[in-house]
């Protein structure tokens, strides 16, 4: 693997960073120490200007080359929230933050970009500006989405972006990416049905809750094997059954369901809204009981530009030798509100053989810290070669 020669004497550096980061988790936008890490290493870097506040404790870093003649702006992103996790990963640089914990990556995702800047910072081997991003509250909080909304992409010039996160199962070190539809959007749904509690032994004078919203979690099957284009993707989940009463002998007032869905198009996603709203009114109405449903559309679908993913699989080629083609993935991820800004693509890197993300025992690969930083710093030079 041709790894830039500097990243592998600098591995020691990336990783105490991320170490660090790692015994000390921060949750959605409480990136306070963590943004002040990162700002502090940038300003050291010598990067020609660093704003922090962006998107309430979003980090920018910017770096010019030794030219700027082309006028081309490039984004870089990383992400540093971790996630309301016990750990159980073992490790001596565990997380000192109970309930928190980096269960996703993103400690190597933010030392991985902090290692790339400090290599362009030293080289400014591009004709060109790197912009380099690092925001808070990727994990459910849509930290990417305020950075946008607080004038992010125009504020910098930002023509172009890109991101990136690992990815257990695929080799170490190895790409993957795909154009398009990439990472699904994410909604959620809370269903209150209402009927008339009582005694269980007397369910006859009752509007039983607890069997019309048994019901209605088996009706909702039908959307995606019925409702739904087969050739489609589509997710609808109900992962919380919860009624106001826990006594054997009582049939519940209410029931509360909750749960999530995932779609890959609009279409789809205004099907689903449709199908749940009125199965919940009319299986409810049918019982004699009464549904309302609270609809939240969450990140939005996470499309990849073809343009740019062509520049993205040419500098993870020049890094690894290939890129291969990543499937679609049903899980949400905000750097898609970034793609809505400007062109640009989000890219898999190989975490190896390790527990999935969001698991108490993953743990981030230090082996693909020089793979991650060699790629940022391969675009930027690609995307921006030198006069």
């Amino acid at each position: 693997m041709p790894i830039k020669n500097r990243f592998a004497e600098m591995l020691p550096e990336i990783m105490a960073w991320r170490h660090d980061f790692h015994a000390h988790p921060e949750i959605l936008f409480d990136c306070h120490r963590t943004a002040g890490i990162v700002a502090e290493k940038l300003r050291q870097f010598g990067c020609d200007e660093v704003v922090e506040g962006i998107g309430r404790t979003g980090v920018v870093g910017v770096i010019r080359g030794k030219s700027t003649q082309s006028g081309r702006v490039v984004g870089l992103r990383a992400d540093m929230d971790a996630l309301p996790i016990h750990e159980a990963t073992g490790v001596d640089y565990a997380s000192k933050e109970a309930g928190k914990m980096h269960a996703c990556g993103h400690d190597g995702h933010t030392a991985m970009l902090l290692g790339a800047a400090k290599y362009l910072a030293e080289t400014r081997n591009f004709d060109g500006t790197v912009v380099v991003i690092f925001q808070p509250a990727e994990e459910g909080g849509g930290g990417g989405d305020e950075m946008c909304r607080e004038g992010l992409m125009a504020r910098f010039g930002i023509q172009e972006v890109y991101g990136m996160h690992n990815w257990p199962g695929n080799p170490a070190g190895e790409f993957a990416i795909r154009p398009g539809p990439f990472f699904a959007a994410t909604d959620q749904f809370e269903i209150g049905v209402e009927g008339r509690g009582g005694h269980a032994a007397k369910p006859h004078y009752c509007v039983d809750t607890t069997v019309v919203a048994a019901q209605l979690v088996v009706a909702m099957q039908s959307i995606v094997s019925r409702n739904a284009d087969p050739t489609l993707e589509m997710v609808v989940s109900v992962t919380s059954f919860v009624t106001d009463s826990q006594a054997f002998n009582v049939i519940p007032q209410h029931v509360t369901l909750r749960g999530t869905v995932r779609t890959l198009s609009q279409d789809m996603r205004d099907l689903a809204e449709m199908r749940i709203k009125a199965l919940a009114e009319h299986t409810a109405a049918a019982f004699g009981a009464q549904a309302h449903v609270d609809y939240r559309r969450g990140y939005p679908v996470m499309v990849n530009s073809a343009t740019e993913t062509d520049h993205a699989v040419a500098a993870a080629r020049a890094v690894s030798g290939q890129c291969a083609d990543a499937p679609l993935v049903m899980g949400g991820e905000d750097f898609a509100y970034m793609l809505q800004e400007r062109p640009g693509a989000y890219i898999l890197v190989g975490n190896g053989d390790t527990a999935d993300v969001h698991n108490p025992a993953y743990n981030f690969n230090d082996t693909i810290i020089p793979a991650g930083c060699s790629y940022w710093v391969e675009l930027a030079e690609q995307r921006m070669p030198a006069a």
